[in-house]
């Protein structure tokens, strides 16, 4: 991408501030500038993806790819963490750096069925926080109809390739669309044509243990 040199300077910022707080909260395996940097290109490759309005995050842990797309995009955010040393990093973030959006503390299972959050979203990501199935049981019933979930993946075997298409439809979502990138990084792009059946996202744990259709 093409960045304006303000929108650097916030970035740098933001990897500061991380690689700081890395000290204190495990909030991701990049231990210098440069490797956060990688971190923040990865998370910059979902940009073109992004469908206009709200972005959810599922899983925010140091704020990739979230916080570096709000910087770039503009776009207001909402960061869905469950452990709260983290998340309490996440809301000192956005307020540093004075981006718009808010830290949800809570299992993405359970903000799935919470009135405020559901099907409300343009856009949902995620990193490999899991199957493939299992984060799209997550992410899809956090958006709108004609939104958009954009996952980070890395390699995908045919199994999981299979059981992401399969589960799709059960979710209301559209066909996966796979976008290669660099060596075995991918993203996989559903978006959503239908509401999302009340049953779903299942019960905390469950899409982690049983993903659907995925044997």
């Amino acid at each position: 991408m093409s960045l304006a040199a303000a929108e650097v300077d916030r970035l740098q910022a933001f990897a500061a501030l991380l690689l700081e707080a890395n000290k204190h909260v495990n909030l991701t395996s990049a231990r210098t500038l440069e490797a956060i940097w990688g971190h923040i290109e990865d998370s910059l490759s979902v940009a073109p993806y992004l469908a206009e309005g709200e972005l959810i995050d599922v899983g925010s842990g140091g704020g990739f790819p979230a916080i570096p797309l709000a910087i770039v995009s503009g776009v207001r955010i909402t960061l869905v963490e469950a452990i709260g040393k983290k998340a309490a990093f996440l809301r000192a973030a956005l307020d540093e750096l004075g981006l718009a959006g808010e830290v949800v503390v809570g299992r993405a299972e359970s903000v799935g069925h919470a009135p405020a959050q559901r099907e409300r979203y343009a856009t949902a990501t995620a990193r490999a926080v899991a199957s493939a199935p299992a984060v799209l049981e997550m992410t899809l019933p956090l958006l709108r109809v004609g939104g958009r979930a954009v996952l980070q993946r890395g390699r995908l075997d045919e199994a999981e390739r299979r059981a992401v298409e399969a589960a799709a439809p059960m979710l209301g979502g559209a066909a996966p669309r796979e976008q290669l990138l660099a060596g075995e990084r991918r993203l996989l792009v559903v978006e959503k044509s239908a509401p999302t059946p009340v049953r779903f996202p299942r019960r905390v744990g469950v899409p982690e243990r049983k993903p659907l259709c995925f044997t």
